[in-house]
């Protein structure tokens, strides 16, 4: 009988939790089905101190705290030019991964206003600006596919954008365009970079875009595994390399992200082999009483507020989103406790990010790695059939 009064009080809050959600983004609701339904914001908010002391520096890719006056130097763009430091024929030499027909060099794999594309058949027929990037960038421009794969699995540096929502994925662009959306942490590059290319992306190109990735259905890409020990690591571009496959190194309450396979990953950008992600013993279990009830109680037949709003009221019982509320389940726990730093420290300004600022206020830096991990964790409830995992 407690457990079905305990549901029955669940239930009842989510519904009333989601109803106030609905109407806020009625109301605010920024992007429906194009970036020219969005109206620029009159002013910016006011930036806020940051306690970068306490900031989950690996979500970021570093391991360093940030120093006053530190910025990101911009990235280098695409280029087809040989590295002096590698022997020129083998950055030449034809190779192939396991399951496609196509045929590419390293040259070719490093290009990224030329993306490749080993599978094909996983995705919609790439666009100009998905293979080569925005039109009026010139020799700057980079394909969508360089960063977030054709088949937007995306990876642990940057996002995931398959299977996002068109008015989400829309507003998004929105938000970098007006300066709503930047990074906590002054040093990573890549997200001025993407604000650069949601400035020079046509309103065309944008819901090109959001319809190419919405169409995608994103497969299992990460493997969470609960531990308290990681490998040796070296950074590269914002992401975790390992360096020795022994399990050497305390995992000191962070997410060590890798790649199951640093040669297909990184060498040939194979986009069929994904990442695993190291979390904390006990952090899945931790984050599953956040994520399903908010951390909610019921202490002698009286409810005991949690910290935060259940993540299932907005995102889904299967995380898997709702309208354009966007899907959680199965991507990278990095790029998760990312978004949640970045807005609780107010580098997400947009007016559907309100709410989700309420909601995570309170959490503190190994709150924000139980939800992750344990989001990270959940199965997706629909299997993709367009592309294949190796895990």
């Amino acid at each position: 009988m407690k457990r079905f009064i305990s549901t029955m009080v669940l239930g009842l809050a989510c519904f009333a939790l989601g109803a106030v959600a609905q109407r806020h983004y009625d109301s605010r609701r920024q992007a429906r089905e194009t970036v020219g339904d969005v109206q620029a914001p009159s002013a910016m908010p006011a930036p806020q101190s940051v306690d970068f002391a306490s900031e989950p520096l690996w979500a970021y890719g570093f391991d360093t705290v940030s120093k006053p006056g530190d910025k990101a130097a911009p990235q280098a763009p695409p280029s087809r030019k040989l590295r002096a430091n590698e022997d020129q024929n083998e950055q030449n030499r034809p190779r192939q991964v396991q399951g496609s027909a196509a045929s590419y060099s390293l040259v070719d794999v490093r290009d990224g206003a030329n993306v490749i594309d080993w599978f094909p058949r996983d995705h919609p027929t790439m666009s100009d600006l998905i293979a080569h990037g925005p039109a009026g960038m010139g020799e700057l421009k980079r394909g969508c596919g360089s960063c977030h794969l054709p088949n937007g699995q995306g990876r642990p540096e940057n996002a995931p954008p398959g299977g996002l929502p068109v008015a989400y994925f829309m507003r998004q662009i929105q938000d970098f365009r007006n300066g709503l959306r930047h990074t906590t942490d002054p040093r990573k590059p890549n997200t001025n970079t993407m604000i650069e290319l949601a400035k020079a992306m046509t309103d065309k190109e944008a819901e090109e875009a959001a319809r190419y990735f919405a169409a995608i259905k994103y497969v299992q890409w990460t493997r969470v595994v609960e531990t308290d020990l990681v490998p040796k690591t070296r950074i590269v571009g914002n992401l975790f390399l390992p360096t020795s496959k022994e399990l050497t190194e305390p995992i000191a309450g962070r997410i060590i992200e890798i790649p199951e396979d640093e040669e297909q990953t990184e060498t040939v950008r194979n986009p069929h082999v994904g990442f695993v992600a190291y979390v904390p013993p006990g952090s899945i279990e931790k984050g599953k009483d956040l994520v399903t009830m908010g951390g909610m109680r019921i202490v002698n037949n009286t409810i005991i507020q949690g910290k935060t709003t259940a993540c299932v009221t907005c995102h889904g019982l299967d995380l898997m989103g709702v309208t354009d509320i966007p899907p959680i389940a199965g991507r990278s726990p990095s790029y998760i406790v990312r978004q949640m730093w970045d807005i609780q420290n107010g580098a997400r300004n947009g007016a559907a990010v309100q709410l989700m600022k309420m909601a995570i206020a309170r959490l503190t830096p190994e709150d924000l790695v139980s939800v992750a991990a344990y989001v990270s964790s959940r199965p997706l409830p629909r299997l993709a059939t367009s592309g294949t995992s190796t895990h």
